[in-house]
């Protein structure tokens, strides 16, 4: 017998699949505990305590951990798999590469496990690190750029899930155009785009809804909603955008083939937004093409270390900002399910 421990990345990580395969030995049992247990750690991932049969020589596959919390107190089993057999999300992402189409923006990601999660961001411009990985997103590959983004952001990271990997997906989300919908949802309402790094092509209302004073530089995002191609004209008169707008709910004969359909979840993320939207186009001085990331930025201001506030001094934006923020969790519970139904994940 082999006692061990350690952090799981000889268990999950793809840089340790040699090493698995050389290592042959049978896992009998562990448990897994906070790594901040430990004196001077802070970090926020598991320890795991191992037992290795070296009298049985296999791989490892899969184990099932029980779960301690920093008293010691049981509080659940977990699965953990080592993913050798598997392709992951990253692997998938690349598939959607298009160098055809209208450029909306930039998809940038790390690694494919909780632990990265914090560099999945959406914004104009790409990350020049070397160790990020930048996707364009278009008007041919917007949808599987936002569900990789909203998959990727909206179970949030924690101490046990920190190696767990996302996965190459089965093809379910294919046909699932309500998954589809909520997770651009997802994306046009918690993504870094800056409107001064470019046009902003994320913005999910008209002009005529939110108040605003002047003409958007881009109708992009409303365009794509009712599902109008590079050669249809734009429409200059005020819309209401099938499935989003409550007295336009039913579509009718004139929906468009490509046109979206939005879930109830999904519409009260817009209802949230809106208000928001509408209250930013109030101000006396405001930028029509801002971005959710401009209107947070202009309300909530930066301090003197260049960081943004967390509060604002408009206790109106901050009610808004909450109420959206409240939305999209619940969107985000919504989505969850459909991570692992479609093999995003492992349970």
């Amino acid at each position: 017998m082999l006692a061990e421990f350690s952090k799981l990345k000889m268990l999950q990580s793809p840089n340790f699949m040699k090493f698995r395969d050389l290592f042959q030995a049978k896992l009998e049992k562990m448990f897994v505990v906070p790594a901040n247990t430990f004196d001077n750690v802070k970090g926020q991932f598991p320890i795991g305590f191992m037992i290795w049969n070296t009298q049985k020589q296999e791989s490892f596959k899969q184990a099932i951990s029980d779960v301690f919390d920093n008293n010691g107190v049981f509080i659940e089993q977990k699965s953990f798999y080592s993913f050798d057999s598997l392709k992951l999300i990253n692997d998938w992402i690349f598939t959607y590469t298009q160098h055809k189409g209208v450029f909306i923006g930039n998809l940038s990601f790390n690694c494919n496990d909780f632990q990265h999660q914090a560099f999945t961001r959406l914004w104009n411009f790409g990350n020049n690190q070397k160790s990020i990985s930048n996707f364009s997103i278009t008007n041919m590959n917007i949808i599987p750029a936002c569900i990789y983004f909203a998959v990727r952001k909206v179970i949030p990271s924690t101490w046990l899930n920190d190696r767990d990997q996302f996965l190459y997906p089965n093809d379910g989300w294919k046909t699932d155009e309500e998954f589809k919908s909520d997770c651009l949802t997802y994306a046009l309402f918690n993504n870094n785009i800056q409107s001064k790094y470019g046009i902003n092509h994320w913005i999910p209302f008209t002009e005529y809804q939110v108040g605003a004073r002047d003409k958007f530089d881009s109708n992009f995002m409303t365009d794509f909603f009712e599902g109008k191609t590079e050669n249809d004209n734009i429409i200059s008169e005020p819309v209401l955008f099938y499935g989003i707008e409550d007295d336009n709910s039913g579509g009718g004969a004139d929906k468009k083939p490509n046109q979206l359909d939005f879930s109830e979840t999904a519409k009260n993320v817009f209802k949230a937004g809106k208000e928001l939207w509408k209250h930013y186009h109030a101000q006396p001085k405001c930028n029509v093409n801002a971005s959710l990331y401009d209107i947070r930025e202009y309300f909530q201001e930066r301090n003197d270390k260049g960081k943004m506030n967390n509060k604002s001094n408009d206790e109106t934006y901050n009610g808004l900002i909450d109420n959206l923020r409240i939305a999209l969790k619940v969107l985000a519970k919504k989505i969850e399910p459909k991570v692992y139904e479609y093999g995003f994940l492992r349970e």
